[in-house]
């Protein structure tokens, strides 16, 4: 019995874990104007530093990567899932091109600080 209500669940939860599978998910973005340039701060909880990639061309900042699931407890059961486990991409668009720009990276409580240094610091 308990193998049928647990293929039963799966049944009901799959489709939905499928889709978000299938399109991935954009992690939220807030972009600062700062003396020097830009901040660029994602929502990337539960992703590991090393799951990211950070592309630039022209005037697009892109990031990528990926947000692994991992088993909490040996024997644990999914009831609910609501958080996306799948690759993701988000691109910003920025006024000017950041071909020449200095960025730097760091990674924080889950989220993710680009600095886009486009400004020459004066003496």
């Amino acid at each position: 019995m308990w193998r049928r209500r647990r293929s039963e669940h799966a049944c009901f939860f799959l489709p939905a874990a499928a889709s978000f599978a299938e399109v991935g998910w954009r992690p939220a973005v807030d972009v600062y104007r700062t003396r020097a340039g830009w901040l660029a701060k994602f929502d990337l909880a539960g992703v590991r530093p090393e799951d990211i990639r950070l592309h630039v061309e022209g005037r697009t900042l892109r990031v990528q990567g990926i947000r692994r699931d991992y088993e909490l407890e040996e024997g644990c059961c999914y009831h609910r899932l609501e958080i996306a486990y799948s690759q993701f991409e988000r691109q910003v668009e920025f006024p000017m091109s950041l071909e020449q720009a200095h960025i730097t990276m760091e990674y924080q409580a889950g989220m993710l600080l680009v600095r886009i240094q486009t400004e020459r610091k004066r003496p």
